[in-house]
């Protein structure tokens, strides 16, 4: 049974950092891309970022370039989320999700597993 759980999110003051992880656990994850997503109250559910395991090749949505880095940590099966220069925009419910190939790596429909949610609320 494949379970993503995340953890880190918070409070923080524009300009702040915050780091996300998402412990992944119940199968092999090498050919998987592990994705992170954000959905706003109101709004659809928005990828972020998305990193393919067996590289490391990393994507990002352009609002989020430069400013938040996501990685992984394979001896934990942790997918890790570092969001730096947050703005009040970036505060939303964080989903870290998992699918299978690159294809579709932004189009949250595509993801197969998903993790709880955790909240990023960035305040001015």
């Amino acid at each position: 049974q494949v379970q993503l759980v995340e953890s880190g999110g918070g409070l923080v003051q524009a300009g702040g950092s915050l780091r996300l992880s998402c412990a992944a656990s119940g199968r092999t994850f090498t050919n998987y891309v592990m994705g992170w997503f954000r959905q706003a109250p109101g709004k659809e559910r928005e990828f972020v970022a998305t990193l393919k395991w067996s590289t490391g090749t990393t994507y990002y949505v352009d609002s989020v370039k430069d400013r938040f880095t996501i990685s992984r940590d394979n001896a934990k099966n942790t997918v890790y989320l570092q969001m730096n220069s947050l703005k009040p925009e970036d505060t939303a419910v964080y989903y870290c999700a998992g699918k299978f190939g690159l294809l579709d790596y932004n189009r949250y429909s595509q993801y197969r597993y998903w993790g709880q949610g955790t909240q990023v609320t960035v305040f001015s």
